[in-house]
């Protein structure tokens, strides 16, 4: 464990209860999250990405103009746009379920019956409290149940979810969820070791700490499967 490093392997009890004594900056400061799905209205696809574009630049436009900056300064006067499209096309692209990576499967012919981990998975995700970087490494590992995933899969699964305004513990929860219902099979892990900006360049201002989540399903479980994925983990590669 790396110094200043907070685990938290399980998420929050009676959510609901909790979120109505606290304020609003204490919600965002405690990071506490509400559903293990991300928040989405029953429209949110109705409008086209290109009307988004336009509705977010105007809306963005507006933010810029009550900071007080020139808008009409070449090196801002593109900046609403810039970020709209930012917005819709990269940043956050993993909340359009358009955009969800399809998951083709293989038979295991091989019959490789031992756990396979693809790990240091680098991404980038957003604190949806406050609207700024989540960055790190994921590591996810399954045992086959007679199936298969193409390895880059592995990882388009972490970034589809990381493109979304996410809680680290609901975007760990949601990776593992994901590649149990298309591997079939309950064994699988995933761990993230993140840095919040939203800890770091506010708030506390601790450019120190990390913060790990993990997700333990089927074998995984049991405690030698388990420090075997933690192994894993940190042994050194040689390329």
């Amino acid at each position: 464990m790396k110094p200043k490093e907070t685990m938290l392997n399980t998420p929050h009890k009676n959510k609901q209860n909790v979120l109505t004594k606290l304020s609003i900056d204490e919600i965002g400061d405690e990071h506490i999250f509400s559903n293990f799905e991300t928040p989405l209205r029953d429209d949110a696809f109705e409008m086209s990405d290109d009307e988004k574009i336009n509705k977010i630049e105007i809306h963005f436009k507006e933010i810029m103009h009550t900071l007080g900056l020139d808008l009409n300064d070449d090196s801002l006067k593109g900046t609403p746009h810039r970020v709209a499209k930012m917005y819709i096309k990269e940043i956050f692209s993993g909340l359009d379920p358009a955009n969800k990576p399809t998951a083709a499967l293989f038979e295991n012919k091989y019959q490789y019956n031992q756990m396979l981990v693809e790990k240091d998975i680098t991404f980038y995700s957003n604190c949806e409290h406050h609207f700024v970087p989540i960055f790190g490494k994921a590591h996810v590992a399954y045992i086959s149940n007679g199936k298969v995933i193409g390895l880059s899969k592995l990882n388009r699964i972490v970034q589809y979810f990381a493109k979304r305004p996410q809680v680290q513990e609901r975007f760990t929860i949601q990776i593992a969820k994901e590649l149990q219902t298309i591997l079939n099979t309950e064994d699988v892990a995933v761990l993230i070791d993140a840095k919040h900006l939203c800890v770091s360049s506010r708030g506390i201002q601790d450019n120190n700490s990390a913060t790990v989540t993990s997700f333990y399903g089927g074998k995984f479980s049991n405690e030698t499967t388990r420090q075997e994925f933690l192994k894993y983990i940190e042994m050194k590669t040689q390329y």
